[in-house]
Order: structure tokens, then sequence, then C-alpha cells
């Protein structure tokens, strides 16, 4: 059997895929980082700091978000909204992931 580590690195693994969907999903208005991470957790999807913000980068290279920085109680803050490509992806991948659950389920039942 998998060490505790090992397992939780699975885990990890299991869960970075899904945090790309959950994140386009939840940036139709615009949200900096930490309030994305909140509002993930309280809809039960833990998210670390570490795996949230190159995730951001990464998917506003990929034309997938668009940041701006803002001026807040006298700290600048970026926010992050999903792009035109972001919204044309967003339905493609829900099918996808609506596919991969499915197949999941017979798999695994």
């Amino acid at each position: 059997m998998a060490n505790t580590e090992s397992l939780e690195n699975v885990v990890l693994e299991l869960r970075r895929g899904v945090i790309v969907l959950a994140a386009l999903s939840q940036l139709s208005s615009e949200q900096y980082g930490y309030s994305l991470l909140k509002q993930l957790a309280d809809q039960g999807l833990q998210v670390d700091q570490g795996t949230l913000y190159p995730l951001l980068r990464r998917l506003e290279t990929q034309g997938l978000l668009e940041s701006v920085w803002k001026l807040e109680e006298a700290r600048p803050r970026r926010y992050y909204i999903i792009s035109a490509e972001g919204k044309k992806a967003l339905p493609k991948l829900k099918k996808e992931w609506a596919e991969i659950v499915s197949v999941m389920k017979n798999l695994l039942a």
C-alpha cells in the first residue's frame, strides 16, 4: 500500500485537473486570486495558493483569462475574468468533463 505522502500526491494530481474547469466556471465576473480561492473553498474545492496563482497566469498566457491590476485599500490586486476565448472554450470543457464523469462512473461501479 502506498505511504500517506504518496497517496496525498496522487490525490493532488487528481484535483489539479479539475481546478482549470472550476476556475474558468467561476470567473464570469472579475475576482482577485484570494477571493477565487475562498469561493472555491466555500463550494468544497480546497485549492492551495501555490497551485492557483501559477494556474491563473498560465490560463491568461493561453488566452483563456484576462487580468487587470486595480488599486484597492492602498494595495494593488490583480483581477481575473474569463476572456472571449475562455467563454468559447468553457462549454467544450464542461462537455468533456461530463463525458469523463460518465465513463468513470461506469469504470468505478
